[in-house]
C-alpha cells in the first residue's frame, strides 16, 4: 500500500512537472517577444545589460536554489547522526556543510546584486518602454522567478519520493 501511495505521489508529481515546463516555454516564448522589444527600442549596450541581466537571473537563482538543498540534506544527515556515525562521517559532513554555508552566503551575495542590477535594468527601460510595456517585464521576471523556484521545489519532491520508493523496494524480500 505505501508503496502505490509513493508511486500515486509521483505521477502527481510528474503530471505536475509536465504543466511547469509548459509554463516555462510559454514564459520563454514571452521573453523572447519581450528581447525583440527591447532590442527594437535600446541602445545596443543597454540591450547588452538587458540581456546579461535577463541570463544570469537564471543562473544565480539556479545556483542559490541547488546550494539551498544540498544545504538541507546535508543538515537532515547532520541531523540524523548518532553515536553510531564514525568520526570521519560526522567530519565530512561538517566540513560539507561550513562549504556550502560559505557558498550559499557567496550565492545571496551575487543575488543582492542581480537584485541592484535588475533596478538599473528597470530604470533603463523605463526610458522607453510604456507604463504597460514596463509592468509586463516586471511581471515576465517575477514568473520567471517563480517558475525556476517551482520547477526546483518539483524536482527536490521527486527525486525525494524516488529514492523513498526505491529504499522501500530494497527493503521488501
Amino acid at each position: 500500500e505505501l508503496m502505490a501511495s509513493l508511486q500515486s505521489r509521483l505521477q502527481v508529481l510528474w503530471e505536475e512537472q509536465e504543466l511547469v515546463l509548459l509554463e516555462v516555454r510559454e514564459c520563454a516564448k514571452w521573453g523572447e517577444e519581450l528581447e525583440v522589444l527591447v532590442r527594437e527600442l535600446c541602445k545596443p549596450n543597454e540591450f547588452e545589460r538587458y540581456l546579461m541581466f535577463i541570463g544570469d537571473l537564471e543562473k544565480v537563482l539556479s545556483l542559490l536554489l541547488c546550494l539551498s538543498s544540498r544545504l538541507a540534506r546535508v543538515q537532515n544527515a547532520l541531523s540524523r547522526a548518532d553515536g553510531s556515525t564514525e568520526p570521519e562521517e560526522k567530519q565530512s559532513l561538517n566540513e560539507r556543510h561550513k562549504l556550502l554555508s560559505r557558498q550559499r552566503e557567496d550565492a545571496k551575495d551575487l543575488k543582492e546584486n542581480l537584485d541592484r542590477r535588475e533596478r538599473v535594468v528597470s530604470g533603463i527601460l523605463a526610458k522607453y518602454l510604456t507604463e504597460q510595456q514596463l509592468q509586463d517585464y516586471q511581471h515576465f521576471v517575477q514568473v520567471k522567478t517563480s517558475l525556476l523556484i517551482e520547477q526546483k521545489d518539483l524536482e527536490e519532491q521527486i527525486k525525494f519520493f524516488e529514492e523513498q520508493l526505491e529504499n522501500l523496494e530494497q527493503s521488501i524480500p
